[in-house]
């Protein structure tokens, strides 16, 4: 249980402060009681997940019981579009992600996306997006960014992460552009543990910072930190917790080497392993107030009451014992009242018309085919096998990925079969592909990879399977680093439902728009 507050009484403008920078998650479909308490006494945000939503409907009366108990609040939630969706976390996405829209390099069709992401979100309630990822995707073999960034060319990233940040707004929802300082030169997920980066100053202002300076240029309303560590910044801490990465960098004025950012800093997700197994989620986000973050994020896996409390009375706590200025808390608070204010008029000025059919438009231009021997389009039924890698926890494992059920719709009697790096290592890999040509039959086969690049065991089942069968069709969902392979190669830029219903049209050479066009 939390621990007691002692004479300090739950309604107090300390305690009001202390719940109004907590970000909090909870389980089910509807507010419960707890929750709608918090906000009573001054909680201002709640995150929703993918756990929460349902349907359209549902999560708009889920909104609207939630500014029944609090007025003016953020309602955040962490829709990327793409591989990362909440919105449609059990179906995939109706928009391809970061990487497909930085691949057509189409700044006016990176805002339209945007501002019909942001449509939807405004109809279900959202104010606060925790999008985009600004991040520089420089390390190729990074495996928690890849797909969500829009590539590896700090210009090409920060002209569309400006632009996604101008569509989503002008639909009323805040961006919260993530993961400041730049999270792509990583090969170490953040989730999982600390990612330390060897960059120096200059190499981090020629990269990293370029589309954050766009960002905050472009009237981002929020700035999410990175669970990174920067020695050329902070050796002792990672940037959420850093006062010379939040306060001496974003925060500074541009005069005296900062980026001049005066909006709302929010941490990632303070349950993540970079920060819990190192800190404590209560010392965490009593340093990161501290340090010149506004908000704290946590409930992707802590969503209780009891989480809440400790925070709350963490922060309270650090205030009395002198560990925590007041005067820091109550401005981190006040920032996020005022965003919530922000998000209220400017989602009541807004009347966006919607654009169903974007995302279809933009997965189809941002498909890249390379036919390496003359290839039929398929006009029966296939063999899908889909070489399955390990799913990181951005995106999770609930949501489908893949283009079986986008090719069952065109072909009706395509089959499929999943296959893994278990499989790969319980069977041989040798053993493994002739199984899957004696399921094959008189089939053609087409193969689903995600990132082969980065899983030596999916390579290897690739170079045995195209040399077998020369004309299969190899369907690329991540990042497309590896050569392309088999008698048509088509690298879709990520792994969105949308994107595996454009290049289902492409192997089919069939355009019928069908049910996956629209959300």
């Amino acid at each position: 249980m939390a621990a007691p507050l002692g004479p300090v009484r739950t309604t107090d403008t300390l305690t009001r402060d202390a719940l109004a920078v907590l970000q909090p998650g909870f389980t089910g479909t509807t507010a419960p009681d707890w929750l709608l308490h918090r906000l009573d006494e001054g909680l201002a945000s709640v995150g929703l997940f993918g756990r929460n939503v349902h349907s359209p409907d549902q999560l708009a009366a889920l909104s609207s019981q939630l500014r029944g108990a609090g007025g003016d609040i953020l309602i955040a939630i962490d829709e990327e579009g793409g591989d990362v969706t909440r919105l449609e976390v059990r179906r995939g996405s109706s928009f391809p992600g970061n990487l497909a829209l930085g691949a057509v390099d189409d700044t006016a069709l990176t805002r339209d996306v945007a501002r019909e992401l942001g449509r939807r979100l405004a109809d279900c309630g959202i104010s606060l997006n925790w999008a985009p990822s600004a991040d520089v995707n420089s390390n190729p073999g990074n495996p928690v960014i890849g797909v969500r960034s829009f590539g590896a060319d700090p210009q090409l990233v920060a002209r569309h992460t400006a632009a996604y940040i101008e569509g989503l707004q002008s639909a009323g929802v805040a961006a919260c552009t993530k993961h400041f300082p730049g999270h792509g030169d990583t090969a170490v997920d953040s989730h999982h543990d600390l990612p330390r980066i060897a960059a120096d100053l200059s190499t981090l202002q020629e990269r990293e910072l370029v589309p954050f300076r766009a960002a905050i240029a472009a009237g981002t309303k929020a700035v999410m930190s990175a669970h990174i560590l920067l020695p050329a910044l902070d050796g002792d801490h990672p940037a959420t917790l850093s006062p010379a990465a939040l306060h001496g960098l974003l925060r500074a004025p541009v005069a005296e080497g900062g980026l001049g950012f005066d909006g709302l800093i929010v941490t990632d997700g303070m349950e993540m392993q970079a920060i819990s197994a190192t800190y404590g989620i209560e010392r965490g986000s009593v340093l990161a107030i501290a340090a010149g973050a506004d908000a704290i994020c946590v409930g992707g896996g802590l969503a209780d009451e009891d989480t809440v409390l400790r925070l709350r009375n963490a922060l309270v706590g650090a205030v009395r014992d002198g560990e925590l200025s007041e005067k820091r808390l109550a401005d981190a608070a006040a920032r996020v009242r005022a965003l919530a204010r922000w998000t209220r008029s400017a989602g009541a000025a807004v009347g966006t018309a919607p654009a169903p059919g974007i995302g279809l438009t933009a997965a189809r231009r941002a498909l890249r085919i390379t036919a390496n021997s003359p290839y039929e389009p398929l006009t029966g039924p296939a063999y899908v096998a889909a070489f399955t890698p390990l799913a990181n926890i951005a995106v999770g494992d609930e949501t489908p990925w893949g283009i079986a059920a986008e090719l069952t719709r065109l072909l009706p009697g395509t089959r499929t079969a999943t296959h893994t790096a278990e499989s790969a290592a319980a069977l041989g890999t040798p053993a493994l592909i002739d199984r899957l040509l004696a399921e094959a039959a008189g089939r053609r086969v087409v193969a689903v990879v995600r990132d082969a690049h980065r899983h030596p065991w999916m390579a290897e089942a690739l170079r045995l399977l195209t040399a077998a069968r020369p004309d299969t069709a190899v369907i690329e969902m991540g990042v497309p680093q590896a050569p392309p392979t088999g008698a048509f190669h088509i690298a879709t830029h990520g792994a969105a439902r949308v994107c595996g219903h454009a290049a289902a049209e492409a192997l089919t050479n069939d355009t019928r728009t069908g049910p996956a066009a629209d959300a």
